[in-house]
């Protein structure tokens, strides 16, 4: 079965960047696309990026585009999430997920921290 184990996040200061990492073993995460969601403090869980599984096609919520790219390192078995010129709203607990198609969310990580403070 797949497991993917999250690293990367913490504290950074608005104009910063983060990076996430999304490690998947018990299977080939290329046969999967993976996608990225975030739970702000009090807010529901929402979707900022997905990657297909061929890589092809990523999608981005509208807040992260141009700031966020979301990539595959495929001998790492590994999606990142880079997020790029940090802004207070990007804070939150970030969930990586792994499904057939972006959208259906099969795997889930167990989550990382994300801060955003001066």
């Amino acid at each position: 079965q797949l497991q993917l184990v999250q690293s990367g996040g913490g504290l950074g200061q608005p104009g910063e960047s983060l990076r996430l990492s999304c490690a998947a073993s018990g299977g080939t995460l290329t046969n999967y696309a993976v996608g990225w969601f975030r739970r702000p403090p009090g807010k529901d869980l929402e979707a900022v990026a997905c990657i297909s599984s061929s890589g092809a096609t990523r999608m981005y919520v509208t807040s992260a585009k141009g700031r966020y790219t979301v990539s595959r390192d495929t001998a790492k078995n590994t999606v990142f999430l880079q997020m790029d010129s940090l802004k207070f709203e990007d804070a939150g607990r970030y969930l990586c997920a792994a499904g057939p198609v972006c959208g259906d969310n099969n795997y889930w990580g167990q989550g990382t921290q994300v801060t955003v403070s001066s």
